[in-house]
């Protein structure tokens, strides 16, 4: 007798939007955060992938230079596959499923094979590339409609069946998806079918990325200025009088670090917050973690001062990394706050003590130059430590000066709470590294003195090619640039402050200064 999966899967088709990870939707980004399966397109962002979580199998679909797509009848038979062994499936497919996305063709099969399914729709290209071009696609003075068209059909069909000429007379814009190599063909007949050649119209590359490019012209010019600019797929087409109501200021393109490639060395676990703030000012971030940072600590040791951690009047963090695995570890053993004791609490910077603060904990304590040596400093010159039981809370590179000062010149009662580790990141089969490689960057962001260390030990991975853009470098602070100099690298600017707002801002200024 054969048994019956007991409980089915879901395939979840969801449109992946434009580009830009902002633009997905909540549901869209909650299914990703859940599913055991990931299969996704070319045009699906890499930040999609990181969102999963590390368990999720990730199958990749797509079509792009150098790796083969899987057949479309092969994508639907590995949706299938996954759902009958019980996993939640989350099919990522650029734009929207239902508008030139084969999403149809997907959902009959899944129906055929009477498999659960739901279709969470995205931001299509067409308006995400007129909305990041400051175009209007509609207009009460030019614009009654929006058709959408492609300039790719099925492959499989003997001819194509869509005469752009029946589009020439029609009152509204014109959006064409997948132009580009149809483009003097679909120009031909619509002049043909009588759309005046002087009639506006705007090709937008990679639109709502930090790549994107717009290309402006005439219906009889938009060839050779298409051709002239090296403009290629992904892009979109729009036609229209509405070309030209677009806004003169590109809000987008215009950003303070639009066109600009910038390195963030951070580990992978902490560049987030950096790559989000360069990202909102129009940067291409390329992340190279060159440290990454597990784990690590003695269960005896923790064990014995988290059964005494209320003795202690002072807890010092040193970094956001002991923060978070200080706080995964106490709520394993207790289930209340308030377990941590009448301590008060020291951080070395302001991004220390923001994670501090994500637990609803008063930081009492953060030296005005935010590092472990202005920490001791400023502490036992404010506070007075003498006799005082501290807790302090690091890695595995101990900050040996904090320590001995704490005790020698604050005659403090130290321990020492070692949790994770940073280790070098192996950048050798790192796609990221390889795109530093081939095209450079204009700057490369430094963020600790490891991540300078490993930068140069890692020279053989990241040499650049003849062409490639030479970056200058940036330190979020003095032992950064301290390290910088005795490995002699130039240090081309230095963030006024050591927090990122204001990293990123001395980054611009500096790059825009060039």
């Amino acid at each position: 007798m054969t048994v019956k999966n007991k409980k089915l899967g879901c395939v979840y088709l969801i449109g992946a939007g434009p580009g830009d990870p902002g633009l997905i939707t909540v549901h869209a980004f909650e299914k990703i955060k859940q599913a055991d399966v990931l299969v996704y397109d070319y045009l699906a962002n890499d930040a999609f992938l990181r969102w999963a979580h590390p368990s999720a199998e990730k199958i990749y679909v797509g079509k792009m230079s150098g790796r083969h797509s899987l057949p479309q009848a092969d994508i639907q038979k590995v949706l299938i596959q996954k759902a009958r062994l019980g996993k939640k499936v989350v099919r990522l497919k650029g734009g929207d499923p239902f508008i030139f996305g084969r999403g149809g063709e997907e959902v009959n099969e899944l129906v055929a094979a009477e498999i659960p399914f739901e279709v969470i729709p995205g931001v299509t290209a067409a308006l995400a590339a007129a909305a990041y071009a400051g175009i209007p696609l509609s207009h009460r003075d030019h614009s009654s409609a929006i058709t959408f068209l492609t300039g790719h059909e099925n492959p499989e069909k003997q001819s194509l069946s869509l005469q752009f000429a029946d589009y020439a007379k029609t009152d509204g814009t014109l959006c064409i998806y997948m132009g580009i190599g149809q483009l003097a063909r679909i120009v031909n007949e619509l002049i043909t079918g009588g759309m005046s050649a002087n009639m506006p119209v705007a090709i937008i590359e990679w639109a709502t990325l930090p790549q994107q490019r717009s290309c402006y012209a005439t219906l009889d010019t938009i060839v050779d200025r298409q051709q002239a600019m090296g403009i290629r797929a992904p892009a979109i087409v729009i036609i229209g009088a509405v070309v030209a109501e677009r806004v003169r200021h590109n809000w987008f393109e215009s950003k303070a670090l639009f066109g600009k490639r910038i390195v963030v060395t951070r580990a992978r676990e902490q560049a987030g917050a950096l790559t989000k703030l360069l990202s909102e000012q129009g940067a291409t971030v390329i992340e190279l973690p060159f440290i990454k940072v597990e784990p690590d600590f003695d269960p005896v040791t923790l064990s014995e001062i988290l059964a005494g951690i209320a003795v202690y009047e002072w807890i010092i963090f040193t970094s956001a990394n002991g923060v978070k695995q200080f706080f995964d570890l106490f709520y394993r053993a207790f289930d209340d706050i308030r377990c941590l004791g009448p301590m008060r609490i020291a951080a070395v910077g302001a991004a220390t003590a923001k994670a501090i603060q994500a637990h609803k904990l008063k930081v009492d304590f953060i030296p005005k130059r935010a590092n472990a040596d202005a920490l001791a400093d400023e502490l036992i010159a404010s506070e007075g430590l003498e006799s005082l039981q501290i807790l302090v809370v690091t890695g595995n590179q101990n900050r040996k000066s904090l320590i001995q000062k704490l005790e020698q010149q604050g005659r403090a009662i130290v321990d020492t709470l070692p949790l994770y580790k940073t280790s070098q990141a192996d950048l050798s089969h790192s796609e990221a590294a390889a795109s530093y490689r081939e095209k450079g960057a204009d700057a490369v962001l430094f963020t600790s003195t490891s991540t300078v260390k490993s930068f140069v030990e890692q020279q053989a991975a990241l040499k650049l090619e003849a062409g490639a853009r030479q970056p200058i470098f940036g330190s979020i602070g003095s032992l950064t640039s301290q390290s910088l100099r005795e490995h002699n690298l130039p240090i081309a600017f230095e963030a006024e402050k050591a927090n990122l707002q204001s990293f990123v801002t001395s980054t611009t200024a500096a790059l825009n200064e060039q």
